[in-house]
């Protein structure tokens, strides 16, 4: 019997349910959570859109990519990362072949959806296009999926499925992950 990985990774577009699912199997497996985006927010001592206007995308992908290093030596720990942190490939790897990886997928309408319905989407997610929130999913989804793909062990629908549905589909992946 293989070892379980001490780690699991929550990879996906915005509004995929990273954070809640992250929050709710972390507490179902007894390990610690780590929101990324919340993270490099209390470090900076600013939302990611205030570093973004302040600073642009580049600063920001540079303290993502710091903070993905990091975890790679890490453990016991349910991580939800930001939805462009899969474009750092070359520590997406190293985080890969420490821990699972598994990418929360969802339909172009229900991120669009999920996108209008949050009142706090202007101030926590800024426009990675300037488009149309259906063309910018679109767009971004086009040039991630790939990557999701390739970067992932595991792929979980979360379209129309409950919060508590998908962490118990991960937890059962997780133990049959180390079997």
């Amino acid at each position: 019997m293989l070892q379980l990985p001490l780690k699991i990774i929550l990879t996906g577009y915005r509004a995929c349910g990273k954070s809640l699912v992250g929050r709710l199997l972390a507490e179902r497996l007894g390990i610690d959570f780590l929101d990324m985006d919340k993270e490099i927010e209390a470090r900076e001592g600013c939302t990611i859109s205030a570093m973004v206007a302040a600073h642009g995308w580049p600063y920001f992908r540079e303290r993502e990519r710091g903070l993905l290093a990091e975890l790679v030596g890490r453990d016991r720990l349910v991580v939800a990362t930001g939805g462009g942190a899969i474009m750092h490939a070359e520590v997406w790897q190293q985080l890969k072949e420490t821990g699972l990886v598994v990418w929360l997928r969802a339909d172009t309408a229900t991120i669009a959806a999920r996108l209008n319905a949050d009142e706090a989407t202007n101030g926590q997610r800024p426009s990675l296009t300037g488009d149309s929130i259906t063309r910018e999913i679109a767009a971004v989804l086009a040039e991630r999926i790939p990557m999701y793909q390739k970067g992932s062990h595991l792929t979980v629908d979360t379209s129309y499925r409950s919060p508590e549905e998908i962490v118990e589909q991960i937890a059962t992946a997780w133990a049959m992950h180390g079997s």
